[in-house]
C-alpha cells in the first residue's frame, strides 16, 4: 500500500493511479497531462485521476516507498518467470549499461553537462538479456562517470534483489557458493573493466567485460597475429560464419595477476571497415576486440554470447520511447520515481509480449505495439447485462488481439 498524507483520505488511490500511470506510458504518454486521455473510457480504465493529482503522487514516492514498489513487481516477476519457457531453466544473464538521455532545462535538480556536449542525465541500467525487462537503475546526473564502481555494484545489488527467490540465492555479498541454485552472470562494456569484477565474485556471480587497451592484451595479440591455427572462424547471431572474422582465446599469452581466479581473454578479429571504432592492437587490416570472462564456454560462443551484450541498447531504447525521453519535474526524487515507474510499465508491457503474444509481437518495438495493440480502433457496447468490445471490421491484429485475451484467460 502507498502511503498518503493529509487528514483525509485521497479520492484516487494511489495505487491505482500508479497502474494508470503505466497504462498511458504504455500507450505513448510522456508527461502528466497525458493520462487525461484516459478519461475518456471510464468503463476501461475506471475513475482516472486529473494530471495535477499525478504530479503530486509522484512526489510523494519518497525512497522507502519506491522501494517497496520494486519489491512489489519483484514478487509479480517472480510468477511470470516460472511461466516463461525464456526464464525457466539456465543461466540468467544481467546486462549493465548507461545512457545520456538529453534534458532541455537547466532548472531540473541533479542534471549536468555531459562529455557529447549535451545536458541531462545519465542513468545507469541493469536489464535481464532473456526478457529485457529492468532490474535495477540508477538516476545519475550527465557528468557521472561511466566506470564508477560503486555505481555498477549499486545497479547489481538491487537486481539481484528483484531475482525469484531461487535465482537470487547465494548472489548477496558473501554468500556461501554452496547456496547457489542458478548461475548468475553480468555483462559490461569496458566500464566495468574494474575491480567491479571482484565484487562480482563476492557475490558468486560470473561476469564477461569488455577489454581496454593496454601493453598486457597488446603483447597478447602480437603473440599469435600471424598464427592461423590460433584463430577459429567467428559466427554471426544466427550461427553462420561471420565473412573474415575470427576468435582467439590468448589466456596464455596475457598477464592476468590481477584478475579473479579463473579469467580468460577472449579476443575477435575482423577487416578494418570505414568508421570502425578503436582497435586493441594496431593494424591496418584488422580491427581487434575482446572480452575478460571467467565463463567456460568455448573462445567462439563466448564471443557470440558477448556480443549480445548489445541487446542492452535495444532496452534502453525501448525505455526512452515509453517515457524515459523526458522527465517533467524539477524535483531530482519526482523524476527518479517517474523513471521507476517507466520501467515498471515496460516490464508490464515486456510480460504480456512473453506470456500472451504469439510470433513477431513477443519482441515488438514499443510503435509496432502501440499501432498494433494499444490503439486498436473498437467500440463498448452493453448487450445482456455484459460489456462487448467491438473491433473494427479488416483490423490487421484482429487475430492476434484475440488470441492474447485467451491466453490472459487462461493465465488467470
Amino acid at each position: 500500500m502507498i502511503p498518503w498524507t493529509g487528514e483525509r483520505a485521497p479520492v484516487h488511490d494511489r495505487g491505482k493511479v500508479l497502474t494508470q500511470t503505466m497504462l498511458m506510458l504504455a500507450g505513448g504518454g510522456e508527461a502528466c497531462t497525458d493520462i487525461e486521455h484516459l478519461r475518456a473510457q471510464g468503463v476501461l480504465f475506471g475513475s482516472v485521476p486529473s494530471d495535477s493529482t499525478l504530479h503530486r503522487v509522484m512526489h510523494q514516492l519518497d525512497e522507502s516507498t519506491r522501494a517497496g514498489l520494486w519489491d512489489a513487481m519483484a514478487g509479480v516477476r517472480a510468477q511470470v518467470w516460472s511461466r516463461s519457457s525464456a526464464t525457466m531453466s539456465g543461466e540468467v544473464v544481467l546486462d549493465i549499461d548507461a545512457s545520456l538521455h538529453e534534458i532541455h532545462s537547466e532548472n531540473k535538480d541533479g542534471t549536468a553537462p555531459h562529455y557529447k556536449g549535451g545536458f541531462g542525465f545519465a542513468p545507469m541500467y541493469c536489464t535481464a538479456d532473456a526478457t529485457g525487462e529492468v532490474l535495477g537503475v540508477k538516476l545519475r546526473p550527465g557528468n557521472a562517470g561511466a566506470n564508477n564502481i560503486a555505481d555498477h555494484v549499486a545497479v547489481l545489488d538491487q537486481a539481484i534483489a528483484g531475482l525469484p527467490a531461487e535465482v537470487a540465492a547465494g548472489h548477496a555479498r558473501g554468500d556461501d557458493p554452496g547456496l547457489v541454485q542458478r548461475s548468475v552472470r553480468v555483462r559490461t562494456d569496458s566500464a566495468g573493466c574494474t575491480a567491479f569484477v571482484h565484487r562480482c565474485c563476492e557475490r558468486n556471480i560470473g561476469f564477461s567485460v569488455v577489454a581496454r587497451r593496454n601493453a598486457s592484451v597488446h603483447a597478447a595479440i602480437s603473440r599469435i597475429r600471424f598464427d592461423d591455427e590460433a584463430w577459429t572462424q567467428a559466427l554471426t547471431q544466427h550461427g553462420k560464419p561471420r565473412k573474415g572474422a575470427a576468435v582467439a582465446d590468448v589466456t596464455e599469452h596475457a598477464d592476468l595477476s590481477g584478475w579473479p581466479a579463473g579469467t580468460r581473454l577472449i579476443v575477435r578479429r575482423e577487416p578494418l571497415h570505414p568508421g570502425a571504432q578503436g582497435s586493441l592492437f594496431p593494424s591496418e587490416t584488422f580491427r581487434y576486440w575482446g572480452h575478460y570472462t571467467d565463463s567456460t564456454l568455448d573462445p567462439v560462443a563466448a564471443d557470440l554470447d558477448m556480443r549480445g551484450h548489445a541487446r542492452v541498447e535495444d532496452n534502453i531504447r525501448r525505455l526512452k520511447d515509453s517515457g524515459a525521453s523526458r522527465f517533467p519535474f524539477r524535483d531530482l526524487d519526482a523524476n527518479t520515481a517517474w523513471l521507476d515507474v517507466v520501467c515498471f510499465a515496460d516490464a508490464l508491457v515486456r510480460w504480456f509480449q512473453l506470456l500472451c503474444l504469439p510470433g513477431r509481437y513477443t519482441n515488438a518495438e514499443p510503435k509496432t505495439m502501440r499501432w498494433q495493440f494499444w490503439h486498436t480502433p473498437a467500440r463498448i457496447v452493453r448487450h445482456a447485462r455484459r460489456h462487448v468490445l467491438r473491433i473494427l471490421d479488416g483490423w490487421p491484429s484482429t487475430g492476434e488481439i484475440l488470441a492474447a485475451y485467451r491466453h490472459i484467460e487462461l493465465l488467470t
